[in-house]
């Protein structure tokens, strides 16, 4: 199987702490052969953003219990009924609120992910 991102997301409010808010204006850049699936998407209020978590490390994926939200006062729980970023296959999802479209560009509010990660998909949300 072959995913190959079709653009990248610009956040510059989540380029540090991946626990800061992503309620700031953020930038999804869709490459240019990709920008004609952009049609129409401004009557779109919300989209979902599905991204790969890029700064996740090779053993980072191989993580199968964790403490939710890293609270080790928590009891561990399989990654797959929690929000970590440690996953077998790093791909995040999160819903965003359509500010405008400049070309190939989305501005959005609510982008729950880090400057840098590949763009895989958007979907209307």
């Amino acid at each position: 199987m072959n995913i190959s991102p079709i653009g990248v997301i610009r956040n510059p409010t989540k380029h540090r702490s991946p626990d800061s808010e992503g309620t700031a204006e953020a930038r999804i850049e869709v490459r240019e052969k990709f920008a004609g699936g952009l049609e129409g998407i401004e009557e779109s209020a919300n989209l979902l953003i599905l991204y790969w978590m890029h700064l996740n490390s090779p053993p980072d994926r191989k993580v199968l219990l964790v403490h939710p939200r890293g609270n080790p006062s928590r009891e561990l729980r399989g990654v797959f009924s929690t929000r970590s970023p440690r996953r077998p296959n790093p791909i995040g999802i999160t819903r965003v609120k359509v500010l405008k479209r400049e070309g190939n560009v989305l501005v959005v509010e609510g982008l729950d992910a880090m400057d840098g990660s590949p763009l895989l998909d958007i979907k209307k949300g």
